[in-house]
């Protein structure tokens, strides 16, 4: 199958490596806006060759989508626009809006909405590697309204690169990724902004900071260009998540202020279930 990716950084460089590497992909075309980063992708081998978005929409069987969530708003009906049997797909981390933006678009059917839970803190064409969607969860939204072979084809690329797929309303999607995905990047920039701006001394941070605070804080080096627009995007759920996660903030702060240990320690072992859920 040829296969245009249409934004050639960590997401869609990770699909390119293993799509063809496992055989689903024949040939790959890139497609990016940024010189710099799409001559990368070229250099470093992943894509085949490299072409303006309607010369690779042409030639392509697959289309993905592998931006911004604001960019995939202005891209996707472009995309629409140019193809004919073509089936598109895309790896946006939220759903309803882009949804709602295509609905009526008379090529719809044609595309699968589709969010990968996978990725890392790191970002552009050098962060691409080999298994970074193995054994991870996708997400295939409103997939009644696309056609039947566009979604078995969509189905079939994700399985491909070793995911389970999930189905599940576009708009349930969003709320579900806001508690999931959503609030842990908040958690992590509001953390390196709290230290970044208590602790002045840098050196103290580099030489302290143990794999607690690594671990936490590690999604604070995420890009902001994607996840501005997503939260954007997601606003009314991720206000909502914030409220609930400021308020249990407040509570540790409370018992920690009124020196409350057994509270605290309630509090606590509350959070542990989540152990049960994780580790089953």
């Amino acid at each position: 199958m040829v296969i245009t990716i249409i934004g050639l950084g960590l997401m869609g460089g990770s699909a390119a490596i293993d799509l063809k590497k496992r055989g689903f992909a024949s040939h790959i075309i890139g497609v990016d806006t940024d010189s710099i980063n799409a001559n990368a992708a070229l250099h470093i081998g992943f894509v085949d060759e490299l072409m303006e978005m309607d010369e690779a929409i042409a030639k392509a069987e697959l289309i993905i989508l592998a931006i911004p969530a604001d960019a995939a708003m202005k891209v996707l009906p472009k995309v629409l626009d140019k193809i004919g049997k073509q089936v598109v797909t895309d790896m946006c981390s939220t759903k309803g809006t882009l949804l709602e933006w295509v609905k009526y678009h008379p090529n719809r059917k044609q595309f699968v909405a589709a969010h990968p839970m996978a990725g890392t803190e790191f970002s552009g064409p050098w962060a691409a590697i080999s298994g970074l969607y193995d054994s991870k969860a996708v997400i295939m939204c409103d997939t009644e309204d696309s056609d039947i072979r566009a979604v078995a084809v969509t189905k079939r690329m994700f399985e491909t690169l070793n995911m389970r797929v999930i189905y599940m309303n576009g708009a349930n999607h969003d709320v579900h990724a806001a508690y999931i995905s959503h609030i842990s990047h908040i958690s992590s920039f509001a953390l390196a902004l709290t230290v970044l701006e208590k602790e002045k001394n840098e050196k103290h941070i580099f030489d302290l900071a143990s794999g607690g605070f690594d671990s936490t804080v590690r999604l604070a080096k995420s890009s902001a260009d994607m996840w501005t627009p997503i939260f954007s995007q997601n606003k009314d759920n991720v206000v909502t998540v914030l409220t609930t996660y400021i308020n249990k903030l407040k509570e540790f702060r409370k018992h920690i202020e009124n020196d409350e240990p057994e509270k605290i320690r309630q509090l606590i072992q509350e959070s542990n279930r989540i152990k049960k859920v994780l580790f089953r």
